[in-house]
């Protein structure tokens, strides 16, 4: 495809969406664009290898969501309703013409604020392609849903409320990370270093800790409005599983038994496990981001 750039925004409640574009900017083609929103501390770069794997007769075109990437400073509130009112704005804007064509894709966060606005607005969108991510969580009765957070994040979560001497020790906190480290490559790197933002202070990330906490809250909560999403789904929808979790290892992040019960239950879903990849992974390997291609192109 087409090298990667930033060339457009999007309008939305309280400011602009900047997003990576990558493919034929020519208006008027939604049949073969995809709407791609990023992960809870993620950005818009983390959509760049699948882009690098889908034909090129495709664009991608992944906004950096609410509170991060280069829309770190639009306001409140946060959470994953707002997430999906944002992305069905995007959405209006990338086809005026309301011909419903296009794709909706997301990984991790984005697979449930995704599944959201095909539940809100299922007129936009012809297919969703749900990335490791759009199965409710499980929150465990009486557990504190921001303690449940902090451990499923884990260094996701510290990093944010970090500064660095400079963009080389960013880079090198990532690199230590049990999940990216060994598979570390150039489209990895141009992903953490698109995050990193100097400040007088040093470096931090662009992602904003109390958009995180609020989106992180809403994943553990909205078990039942997730589910009846699912259970509603009118699109036919594609969720791609990573059998390893945010830390490299197994189990995955979302619960095998609900996705088999989803996979059994929902006629609009088809389910399917790439293997040797985890949470982060299966949007960065070359071999799993041809199976994200492959299920975005699925006509």
């Amino acid at each position: 495809m087409a090298p990667a750039s930033h060339p457009l925004s999007f309008e939305v409640a309280g400011g602009a969406l900047p997003a990576l574009v990558v493919g034929d900017r020519t208006a008027g083609r939604p049949r073969r664009t995809v709407l791609a929103a990023h992960g809870i501390t993620a950005s818009s770069m983390s959509w760049a290898a699948v882009a690098d794997a889908l034909p090129d007769t495709w664009t991608l075109v992944a906004p950096d969501l609410r509170g991060r990437g280069g829309a770190r400073d639009l306001p409140g509130p946060f959470g994953l309703r707002r997430h999906a009112a944002d992305l069905c704005r995007v959405a209006e804007q990338l086809d005026p013409g309301g011909t419903g064509e296009l794709v909706l894709a997301g990984h991790s966060m984005g697979a449930y604020a995704a599944l959201l606005a095909v539940q809100a607005r299922p007129d936009l969108f012809r297919r969703l392609v749900m990335v490791d991510g759009g199965v409710p969580l499980p929150l465990p009765e009486g557990a504190d849903p921001d303690d449940v957070l902090a451990a499923t994040l884990g260094p996701a979560l510290e990093r944010l409320s970090m500064t660095y001497a400079d963009v080389e020790q960013y880079v090198a906190f990532f690199r230590r990370h049990p999940a990216l480290g060994p598979h570390w490559d150039d489209a990895v790197e141009a992903y953490v270093r698109y995050d990193a933002l100097p400040t007088p202070d040093g470096v931090r990330s662009r992602a904003v800790e109390a958009a995180v906490r609020a989106d992180g809250r809403d994943l553990l909560v909205l078990h039942d409005e997730i589910d009846a999403a699912l259970r509603g789904l009118t699109v036919p929808a594609h969720l791609l599983c990573a059998p390893l979790g945010m830390f490299g290892e197994a189990p995955g992040l979302l619960p095998t038994a609900a996705v088999q019960r989803y996979d059994n239950q929902v006629g609009h879903l088809t389910v399917e496990t790439v293997p040797d990849v985890n949470h982060y992974t299966i949007v960065f390997d070359r071999a799993a981001t041809g199976r994200v291609a492959a299920a975005i192109t699925e006509s």
